[in-house]
């Protein structure tokens, strides 16, 4: 289709359509002229703009009824015109704008007037868009006059009513957008931007606006959610950028103080105007402020993320334009900025992060005191609310409240110290810290779960140990801890360290409701001074010196290890308690904590409970994880303080309590990595001569001798056989006390000396044992290759008896005399003898082999020992050993009193409460139940034995018996299984048959059980359990014989 590019041209094809529209103000004639003006080229449409501009203004202004298809043509014809032409006339502009917003008013001609359509309010109103996007900047300006005031104002509220009541949401969408533009605040890239002048003229220009448009959006914003999020989004963003405008800090200081007098005829537009001195300042701030605080609240918690995402930008805008004007505003819009830190969307949580760093370079909030005491005031009211939010809270809240207080913090950066400075403030926000952070106590498996026997690998062990899980009294979600843990790191990063060290050291010695609290702050307060694991805005501006940390962690460490606060009570284990009272402080209830037991006995004192061994239990964890924490903080500097923190941490690694030994294993692998050890091998080897000169030094006094031996026995399970020489003389002053103290004090070495022979087969005699093997099994090869066929010589058997009589008599220490009987010896066996049979003269045994030796031979009396524990422990290892030796003894001597003890004792166990699991007999029934199973397997009891072994434990499996000794019987029917599983069976049908067994023959008999066709009752439930385990172990085991007899 041609395009008529010339004035002239386009002037002949639209004259009459022009003419046409103007005589008779039809569709058709409307239409007519929008066709015409397809085939116009810009420029030539430019140059005829108000001649074709014409007809449609007529037909606006005739002052007759007109239909609403007719305006909203004409309309859309003028939108038409102006998106091709450019507005180069003030009073065309003004004209225009006037005639467009009486578009928008209701329809005149009738006694009733109409609300326009919603069509035809879209038509006009993009229009508008259209016509403020056409006009020249000059032009533009000419609009925003004092005399155009009441024109702007029209169009103002008329937009302003639309986006408030109308319930299409296109509608409310597009004349938000529009007002944005009026206000000269458009987010298109075609505008240009005003000088400081001409956005003076216009905040001056818009404060009388104000009022209005922010009330008016405020409702739009916290309006009815169904209206949508886009409606909501470009509410907020035209309510932060009018009010950034109008209440900009560098327009205010241009404001003169007093009015300006107006000329006569300029008095009444004049009287509209609004001058924004102090006082109006001061006023509309404080107004603005009950808008935002209902905006902010409102839009932080809407569903739809970009809502989120769009008070970021108030807040960011804000801040950045109005930070003296609206101070007292930013309590609000800080807490807002804050809390969506922890948002769920990514991109606010992002948005959010990068608009506070924004503020951290800038140092806004750093060189403002008004800001940094708004965020003083806030975070003082948070911390003083904050136990009660965490109690009343689920964990989401806790979760944003916390994020709150975390960006307070780091906001303020150094200017933290403002509060800390403040004993008010910072004894409130140190006791919210103590409240939140209490640990729940009342877990009765922290206290039980002991370490037994030797440890595994060390790495195994880490496996769980490194930093162990904690439950709060108030809060369960593990991203709550993470949150308090940066709460700490940020303070101890920008507050002064000696101040904050000094006062939770405080509170760590005030009160023992505290000091678990204390002790973690104190951690995290270190970690966050180094710079660990901190997340802040802005660097600070001084880094503390190695000696500043390193002071700080000495004074620390000095509490952590005093014997009042490492040596607490962690079992009420006879022999602990009484070690442990021998080193306590007068006054104190609960102080050393030496786990190796004899018998378990009730408290002495009424004040050791369950809670009381766990909340210690905890407090030596979270200790050893101080000292963790410090030597990664110090690195290899930490070294110098190895001298007085390894010894105690060693001690813990052998304690009793699985919590407290795995912890104390994970604090030695941290201390390699932080000071450069290889391993923890390394580590004992390089620091054993002083660990050495603690442990014979600490045997001397009776009070700490478990607790050397407990150093002792983690430095043989993770240390070498170069360890032995330096040990040797420890070992040896250990035998020395035992030979002092075996009435007393046997169990607590017991685990030491089987820690001494461990190590001394794990370093010399497993190669040997290896070498053994591999020699047997070359023998064995050599043997079934020759296929038997090798012959036997008389004198390799005779050969072979002279060195069976010799070792015989070696092992019974009859060796032959030197005399002259030498002589008639077989010259054979001579040569076998060693030379100089002289006992003087034998060479001495190898240091490991005579360790051995005098650690077996102070273990001869254990057997008869007056501590049941200790007999059983005993019984255990020689039962493992050397089973065919004992069993005849152990079935004739010690089963009878043991199934008798059993029985006799059941039904006491079964009437029993809760309290029961924490008495001596109690102890004594699992003792004898765990240790009973392993018993019977590994001496290959007869079947009478058996039985009675099953029946005495049978009684263990009714309901009625505490759960941990329905678990140790049980234990001791899997052993039975695996030695008689057909008795075991019969045994447990003959209680409960859970199945009616069928003969597969009509001549054979049914199978008639006693267990069959019974009801449920007590043992029902244990039994059936240990059935299917049965079952399932007679399904996997291999089928590798019959034990029936041959016909044959």
């Amino acid at each position: 289709m041609a395009v008529l590019d010339t004035p002239q041209e386009a002037f002949a094809a639209l004259r009459p359509a022009c003419v046409q529209l103007t005589k008779m103000q039809t569709l058709e004639n409307v239409a007519q002229l929008r066709a015409g003006l397809a085939l116009v080229s810009a420029p030539a449409l430019q140059e005829l703009q108000e001649y074709v501009l014409f007809p449609l203004r007529f037909t606006l202004k005739v002052p007759k009824p007109k239909q609403e298809r007719l305006v909203q043509s004409v309309v859309q014809c003028i939108a038409t015109v102006l998106a091709t032409t450019r507005i180069k006339k003030q009073e065309l502009l003004q004209e225009l704008f006037s005639e467009l917003c009486t578009c928008l008013s209701p329809l005149s001609g009738s006694s009733k007037k109409a609300s326009p359509s919603e069509e035809l309010k879209l038509t006009v109103i993009h229009a508008l868009h259209t016509l403020m996007h056409s006009a020249y900047k000059d032009v533009i300006l000419s609009l925003y006059q004092p005399s155009t005031l009441p024109l702007l104002g029209f169009a103002v509220s008329l937009l302003l009513g639309l986006a408030e009541r109308e319930k299409a949401k296109q509608i409310k969408i597009s004349a938000l957008q529009c007002l944005q533009v009026l206000v000269l605040q458009c987010d298109c890239q075609e505008h240009w931007p005003l000088n400081e002048d001409e956005m003076q003229q216009c905040g001056d220009l818009f404060a009388s606006f104000l009022p209005g448009i922010s009330i008016t959006l405020s409702q739009i914003i916290t309006g009815d959610i169904k209206q949508g999020h886009k409606a909501t989004v470009s509410a907020i963003r035209l309510f932060y950028l009018v009010v950034g405008s109008v209440m900009a800090d560098a327009q205010l200081a241009r404001v003169p103080k007093n009015k300006e007098k107006p000329q006569a005829e300029q008095s009444r537009i004049q009287e509209l105007m609004v001058h924004r001195g102090p006082e109006w300042s001061r006023s509309t701030a404080e107004k603005l402020s009950l808008l935002l605080h209902k905006v902010v609240e409102f839009s932080s918690v809407h569903p739809h993320w970009k809502v989120r995402l769009e008070l970021v930008e108030l807040v960011q805008h804000l801040l950045r334009s109005c930070s003296q004007s609206l101070v007292g505003s930013f309590s609000h819009l800080l807490k807002a900025l804050v809390g969506l830190v922890s948002d769920e969307n990514g991109d606010v949580q992002s948005r959010c992060n990068e608009v506070l760093r924004g503020i951290a370079e800038q140092r806004i909030v750093v060189q403002n005191r008004a800001l940094a005491d708004v965020l003083s005031e806030n975070l003082h009211a948070l911390a003083t609310a904050l136990p009660r939010l965490m109690n009343s809270q689920d964990d989401a809240g806790r979760v944003s409240t916390l994020s709150l207080l975390l960006g307070y913090l780091k906001l303020l950066g150094p200017k933290v110290n403002i509060v800390l400075n403040s004993v008010s403030h910072l004894h409130r926000l140190s006791k919210a810290l103590m409240q939140v952070l209490e640990l729940d106590v009342t877990d009765v498996k922290i206290v039980e779960d002991r370490r037994c026997g030797p440890a595994g690998s060390l790495q195994h062990s880490l496996l769980s140990g490194r930093r162990q899980k904690k439950y709060f009294r108030f809060f369960t979600e593990e991203k709550v801890f993470q949150l308090l843990q940066q709460v700490c790191r940020v303070l101890g990063y920008y507050g002064n360290l000696y101040l904050l060290v000094d006062h939770f050291l405080g509170l760590y010695v005030e009160s023992g409701l505290y000091r678990k609290q204390a002790a973690m702050v104190l951690n995290e307060l270190m970690a966050g001074a180094a710079g660990l694991g901190v997340d802040v805005l802005h660097e600070r501006e001084v880094s503390l010196s190695v000696d500043d940390l390193k002071g700080s962690i000495m004074s620390i460490l000095d509490e952590y290890t005093d014997q009042a606060n490492w040596y607490l009570i962690t079992s009420i284990d006879a022999e602990e308690i009484g070690h442990e009272h021998t080193v306590q402080r007068p006054g104190l209830a609960a102080r050393t904590g030496g786990t190796h037991s004899s018998i378990l006995l009730p408290s002495p004192e009424p004040c050791i409970t369950t809670r009381t061994m766990n909340s210690n239990i905890w407090q030596i964890c979270i200790q050893l994880e101080g000292v963790s924490c410090f030597a990664a903080v110090l690195g290899k500097e930490f070294r110098l303080l190895l001298l007085s923190a390894l010894y105690p941490v060693l001690e813990k690694a052998g304690d009793d309590t699985l919590l407290i030994s795995e912890t104390a294993l994970g604090t030695l692998v941290d201390i390699c990595e932080a000071c450069g050890y290889d391993s923890v091998q390394h580590l004992i080897n390089e620091n054993s001569d002083y660990l050495v000169n603690g442990i014979s030094l600490n045997l001397r006094q009776l009070a700490h001798q478990a607790h050397a031996s407990q150093v002792l026995d983690t430095m043989l399970r993770h240390s070498d056989a170069s360890l032995l020489p330096l040990v040797e003389d420890v070992i040896q002053d250990v035998l020395s006390t035992l030979d002092q103290s075996y009435n007393n004090q046997a169990s607590t070495f017991l685990r030491v000396l089987h820690s001494v022979m461990t190590a001394l087969v794990q370093w010399f005699c497993s190669p040997c044992g290896e070498e053994h093997q591999e020699n047997s099994a070359a023998k064995q090869r050599s043997r079934d290759s020759s296929q038997g066929q090798q012959v036997v010589t008389g004198h390799e058997v005779e050969r072979f008896f002279f060195d069976y009589i010799q070792q015989k008599q070696i092992a019974e220490g009859d060796l032959p005399d030197t005399g002259g009987e030498e002589a008639d010896e077989d010259p054979s066996l001579t040569k076998l003898e060693p030379n100089g049979s002289d006992p003087e003269g034998e060479a001495p045994l190898p240091s490991h082999a005579q360790v051995a030796k005098d650690v077996m031979e102070r273990c001869i009396h254990l057997l008869s020992d007056g501590n049941l524990r200790v007999r059983l422990k005993v019984l255990c290892t020689l039962a493992k050993n050397c089973g065919d030796f004992l069993r005849q003894r152990f079935s004739k001597d010690v089963l009878p009193k043991l199934t008798s003890s059993l029985l006799s004792q059941a039904p006491a166990s079964a009437r029993a409460g809760p309290v029961y699991n924490h008495t001596l007999a109690f102890k004594l029934q699992l003792a004898v139940l765990q240790g009973l199973g392993s018993l019977c397997e590994k001496l290959d009891m007869g079947e009478s034995d058996l039985d009675k072994v099953a029946d005495a434990c049978l009684i263990y499996l009714s309901a009625k018996q505490p759960l941990k000794l329905q678990e140790a019987a049980q234990s001791v029917f899997f052993h039975l299984m695996h030695v008689d599983p057909d008795s075991t069976w019969l045994l447990l049908n003959e209680v409960c048959c859970p199945h009616q067994y069928e003969p597969p023959h009509a001549s054979l008999r049914p199978v008639k059980l006693s267990g069959m066709g019974r009801q449920r009752n007590e043992f029902t439930d244990n039994v059936l359990f240990l059935l299917e385990r049965l079952q399932q172990q007679e399904s996997t085991t291999p089928q590798t014989g019959t034990r029936e007899a041959s016909p044959s």
